[in-house]
């Protein structure tokens, strides 16, 4: 019915595009309903198949749904119409927030954020929350090195000392942490001669102790997991030590519920039985919710669910509960496995699939607990 009101070749186009896209993605009626009348108001009086603006189509269809403005921007992009001329929110950040700083500091800040989401030969793209979080800790030291200093080049040592004396514990280890990030990367770009953070010790095992979850705090997560989504997220990482993204990247394929096994970032494991009930219940959700999904993701969402990829960070961060996070969860499952086992690094890499430096790491920490003074016989 409505491919026979459509006025023009390139609108016909469009909606045939979108109809064969919802029948992949499993849109609903309605869904599929708003991208088509979207694309009528965005591709209306156009004869040729020129690009399309992306914050046009999200000017256009904002009124109507903003639900289908991603949807009616895969059309386009199916169709190799699309051009996105928009900023990543988290990119306008960064030019934002390094704009503040103080002149002779802000581009070379910039670059490295930059880096840090994007990630090169050398570094591996990190989360927008550890962008934020290392630039909260630079920034006050940038503004009072800017008081003499015009650059990254001309702070020293003893400038880097200065800023860290005053803290102690985790606060300090996060510090030094990002400020060896930041130098670090200055050093490789040769935007300063010598690294001030190089002096600064403190490594990974004598920066922070790992200490198990208290009985008190595994109690916290039984009560406050009371979604299914919640409840299989923590199940995965406090049985399976499995990191958030590979949550996310958990697909349908990767479960075997008849053997019993699931794969987790390319790691087939025994599925146990507390992991194999949040499994049932959400995958029951899952069922219920969007039957007609064509996502073969294990964890969908409202958006994911019309598409094929999956959730973004943010679901896992807002399902999580709170004052503990995934990946504590995930460390102390490993830090326990190693207080049962006798501390030993190859049996954490084989278990969970991690590298000998991280094994060694977990393995030094129960070590110190097993030898410690409150866990020595009387």
């Amino acid at each position: 019915m409505l491919l026979q009101r459509c006025d023009s070749p390139l609108l016909l186009a469009a909606t045939r595009c979108a109809i064969g896209l919802a029948e992949a993605r499993g849109w609903s009626a309605a869904t599929t309903a708003g991208v088509f009348y979207g694309l009528r108001a965005v591709l209306d009086g156009r004869t040729g198949g020129g690009p399309v603006l992306l914050s046009q189509v999200r000017q256009q269809v904002r009124p109507r749904s903003s639900s289908s403005a991603s949807r009616i921007a895969e059309v386009l992009a199916e169709l190799g119409m699309l051009h996105d001329d928009t900023t990543a929110a988290i990119r306008a950040w960064i030019d934002r927030r390094t704009g503040e700083l103080p002149a002779g500091f802000g581009r070379d800040v910039r670059a490295w954020l930059v880096v840090l989401l994007d990630g090169d030969a050398r570094t591996r793209p990190r989360s927008h929350i550890t962008v934020r979080v290392h630039f909260g800790l630079v920034r006050p030291f940038i503004e009072c090195w800017a008081a003499t200093r015009g650059h990254l080049r001309e702070v020293t040592s003893g400038d880097v000392d200065a800023v860290l004396e005053p803290l102690r514990g985790h606060r300090r280890y996060n510090a030094v942490m990002a400020l060896r990030s930041l130098f670090r990367f200055a050093k490789r770009r040769g935007l300063t001669f010598a690294d001030p953070t190089r002096h600064l010790g403190g490594g990974r095992a004598a920066g922070r102790t790992r200490l198990p979850m208290t009985a008190e705090e595994i109690r916290a997560v039984e009560l406050a997991a009371v979604t299914p989504a919640q409840r299989l997220a923590i199940a995965l990482a406090a049985v399976h030590a499995a990191r958030p993204q590979a949550i996310r990247e958990l697909t349908l394929d990767d479960i075997d519920l008849p053997s019993r096994r699931i794969t987790l970032a390319g790691h087939r494991q025994r599925l146990g039985e507390l992991t194999r009930d949040a499994l049932l219940g959400w995958l029951g959700y899952r069922r219920a919710t969007w039957p007609g999904t064509a996502n073969r993701h294990v964890l969908v969402s409202r958006i994911s669910a019309l598409g094929t990829g999956p959730v973004s960070a943010d679901y896992l961060d807002k399902h999580q509960l709170p004052g503990i996070s995934l990946e504590q969860i995930r460390r102390d499952r490993i830090l326990q496995e190693a207080l049962a086992t006798g501390a030993d690094p190859l049996h954490l890499s084989l278990v969970f699939n991690i590298d000998h430096t991280n094994a060694m790491a977990y393995a030094n920490a129960a070590r110190n607990l097993l030898t410690s003074p409150a866990e020595q016989p009387l």
